[in-house]
């Protein structure tokens, strides 16, 4: 008589098993890591980090125009100095020896020497963000990982303070998809370390 009432207990105890465990596997999803990288800036997008800039025009603005544009480096992280050393890396020498061929604020900056500067300015706006079972990725099974965002990368060459070149590119969507499986669960970075 006494394994009949056991018996009897487990089988009251199976309709809230059958609620619990769902609710532990599925409700956790929100305690999955979420990370955010971010370079400082006025801009909330892509498209409006190309609109900022495209109120630049070389020969008709000016460094102190830029600056008013919060592209001002000595309170901005996003934005570079770059001395004249550094401007000619960023062009190919068999381009420059080809005078006709280049951009004429290129042609003006080389001409210029230690006068030609630049700003080199750099935003990416990345959220790396953890999705799927929250049990499986703990347990280090199996980890997905979404990363989107945006970044920009825009080039200013200065002679003096005149804006003489601009150039301005980057990524208007970042979206990637990482997967990461480990069949062994935690036991896989045991195994690795044994390895070495």
């Amino acid at each position: 008589m006494f394994q009949t009432y056991r018996f009897r207990g487990l089988v009251s105890l199976v309709p809230l098993a059958g609620v619990v465990v769902p609710v532990l596997l599925g409700g956790c999803v929100g305690l999955l890591p979420t990370a955010r990288q971010e370079v400082v800036s006025p801009w909330t997008s892509y498209q409006d980090a190309v609109q900022s800039m495209a109120t630049f025009a070389p020969y008709q603005s000016t460094r102190q125009d830029v600056h008013q544009q919060g592209l001002n480096p000595h309170l901005t992280p996003m934005v570079t100095v770059l001395h004249f050393a550094d401007v000619l890396q960023r062009f190919p020498p068999t381009l420059v020896l080809r005078a006709d061929e280049v951009d004429r604020g290129i042609t003006h900056c080389i001409g210029a020497g230690k006068r030609c500067t630049a700003y080199a300015i750099a935003v990416r706006k990345v959220t790396r963000q953890r999705v799927g079972n929250f049990w499986l990725d703990s347990l280090n099974f199996r980890r997905n990982t979404v990363t989107s965002g945006w970044s920009v990368e825009a080039l200013l060459v200065f002679v003096d303070d005149a804006l003489v070149y601009e150039l301005v590119g980057g990524q208007p969507t970042i979206t990637e998809l990482e997967e990461t499986r480990n069949p062994l669960g935690p036991l896989q970075s045991w195994g690795n370390r044994l390895a070495d």
